[in-house]
């Protein structure tokens, strides 16, 4: 096997089965709302971001899984967000213009986006301008 000087990124188990705990919380509240089951899918929201935000907080110290994380807890944010407005039916009243209750969630979506588009405009940038110039 060839050597190589690329880091690895690994992960403890138990973060790994709270990981895989996560994927499943987030497919039964998102299951939930399609068959419109409010109660579990609503009870759903509250362990599925709550992991969402451990993980980003435990990855804090590596930018790319920080913001990719973060851009998963606002992604969940704004999905559990538009499931709610259309549980509660304003998903369709109008907020402002053409913008319904629903499109209020395109805030933590955007927010999620901005944290994104930040690291791979700015952050990874610098981190392959710091890595090319270790090696220089």
């Amino acid at each position: 096997m060839a050597a190589t000087t690329e880091s690895a990124y690994s992960i403890p188990a138990r973060y790994r089965r709270m990981e895989n705990m996560h994927i499943v919380f987030w497919l039964v509240k998102d299951i939930s709302w399609c068959m419109i089951w409010k109660v579990l899918g609503i009870a759903m929201v509250i362990p599925t971001l709550t992991i969402a935000i451990i993980i980003a907080w435990r990855t804090r110290q590596i930018k790319a899984e920080l913001a990719h994380n973060l851009a998963v807890a606002l992604w969940i944010s704004a999905n559990s967000f538009w499931m709610i407005s259309e549980f509660f039916e304003f998903d369709s009243v109008i907020i402002w213009g053409d913008f319904t209750g629903k499109h209020l969630s395109l805030l933590p979506f955007i927010a999620g986006s901005l944290f994104l588009l930040y690291y791979y405009a700015v952050q990874r940038p610098a981190e392959l301008k710091k890595k090319k110039a270790a090696i220089s």
